[in-house]
Order: structure tokens, then C-alpha cells, then sequence
């Protein structure tokens, strides 16, 4: 599900779980196990043709759990959102600097764990969108405060309420990405500028990191409250099971 690389202090941590990388708590796990000690920047890519990340696995989600009773049931999702902040918050807050390499599909947690990187290099194939609403629930990884952080409101808005997505050229005119390159070269794009962001005295890049990437804690919180709040629901449920019901090779598509 995910390979790691160390080269002339660069880590590249490449995602490769089929179909489309969704993040379940195995996949967790192994991002949890990710060492960044040694690393002077960190590149995060997939090595999916079909995209970068289609978000949280759904199907488990669903699953997860309903045999219990609605509060222990809660919990286990609690506990899961819990530990995926965790590891965003440690990617985030990481004193080097971080970049996504995106293609193809960027969507919900897909986008968040991009987010949570310093920069977002974008071929010309990806697509971002927040499709949550869809579902009757809202991003539960963080993406709306650092979304927020990055992007004008109106912006945040339209992908959220809406749920469709955009293209690399539209997020890049509005920040959401500093590069657009051809297809396929992402990858090369954002190795190269890792390069040259570990070039420099890692004591000056962490202490410029902290002053211009401010870190939305209370806003994270709240967020992570109101997803919860809203899972409880039976439309959430339903909508949940319609989508683990559904053949289509990926129904979470906008």
C-alpha cells in the first residue's frame, strides 16, 4: 500500500493501494509508521494511474462496526478521525518542507492529505473536489480549515457546497496549486523542487515554515465534531449504504 524512499535526503512516500488509495485504518497504519527523523523534505505521490487519492475507504467505514451499539460504534470513528489528525497534524506541523505530486483524482481525504502538505505540484490531469455533501457529511480530515488557509472563501464554498470538482488550471489561478506541469511529470516536478528545498540550513526552513504556515488547531477540532455530529445520522447511513451497494468501478467520481 505504500513505499518509502530516502535519497540525498528527500523522502518520497508513494501510495499504492488499489483501486484508488483509499485511507482505511490499514492504510493508516502504515502511514503512521512513517519515519520522517532523517528526511530534509518530503514528497508525497501515487503510483496509481487512476489518480492521487480518492479519500477515506467508504466501504470500511460503513462496515466498520455495525454489530455494536450506536455509541460504541461512535466511538470506533472517533477513534479513526482521531488518529488520521494525528498523523495530518505531524505531516503539517513537520519542520521540513513537504510536497503532494497529484494526478487524476484528488478528492475528499485525497485532497485533505494534500492539503496538509506545504505545496501541491499538479499535472494537467488532476482534479480536486470536496464531494462529502453528497453523503450528508462534511470533510472529516481537516480540509475545510486548511483549505481555508490557503484559498479565498468563495472557493471553499463552491467545492463544497457543490461537491464538483476542478481542473489543475483553476487551482492553480487560485492558489490552491503552485505548479502545473504536463502529464505524467509531477513526480519529476516535485522531486526536483524537493531538491531544492533541502538545499537549505534546516533550522532557517523550519523556523520560516512555522511564521508563514499557521496551524488551524481550534478550527480542526470543530471541524472533526461536526463530522461526527453529522455521521449519526440515518441519512448519512443511508447514503453510505447506497455507495457501498453501488457496482460502478468508482461511484465517489463527481
Amino acid at each position: 500500500m505504500i513505499r518509502t524512499k530516502l535519497d540525498g535526503g528527500v523522502l518520497e512516500v508513494e501510495l499504492s493501494r488499489e483501486p484508488m488509495n483509499e485511507i482505511g485504518t490499514e492504510m493508516l497504519g502504515m502511514l503512521e509508521g512513517i519515519d520522517f527523523g532523517k528526511a530534509r523534505a518530503i514528497v508525497i505521490h501515487s503510483s496509481l494511474a487512476q489518480g492521487f487519492c480518492a479519500g477515506a475507504d467508504l466501504r470500511e467505514l460503513y462496515h466498520a462496526g455495525r454489530e455494536l451499539k450506536p455509541a460504541a460504534r461512535l466511538k470506533g470513528v472517533r477513534d479513526f478521525l482521531k488518529r488520521i489528525h494525528a498523523f495530518l497534524n505531524r505531516l503539517d506541523e513537520a519542520p521540513v518542507p513537504t510536497v503532494a505530486a497529484v494526478h487524476g483524482a484528488v478528492f475528499g481525504g485525497g485532497l485533505e492529505l494534500a492539503l496538509a502538505c506545504d505545496l501541491i505540484v499538479a499535472d494537467r490531469s488532476a482534479r480536486f473536489a470536496f464531494p462529502e455533501l453528497r453523503l450528508g457529511l462534511v470533510p472529516g480530515f481537516g480540509g475545510l480549515p486548511r483549505l481555508k488557509r490557503d484559498v479565498p472563501n468563495s472557493l471553499v464554498r463552491d467545492l463544497l457546497f457543490t461537491g464538483r470538482s476542478i481542473n489543475a488550471e483553476k487551482a492553480l489561478s487560485c492558489g490552491l496549486v503552485s505548479q502545473v506541469v504536463a502529464e505524467g511529470q509531477a513526480l519529476r516536478a516535485a522531486r526536483a523542487t524537493a531538491a531544492q528545498m533541502a538545499k537549505f540550513d534546516p533550522e532557517t526552513t523550519a523556523a520560516a515554515k512555522k511564521f508563514v504556515k499557521p496551524f488551524p488547531k481550534e478550527e480542526l477540532e470543530r471541524e472533526m465534531e461536526l463530522f461526527l455530529e453529522l455521521f449519526q445520522r440515518p441519512i448519512v447511513q443511508e447514503a453510505l449504504r447506497k455507495f457501498v451497494e453501488d457496482k460502478g468501478p468508482m461511484p465517489y467520481l463527481p
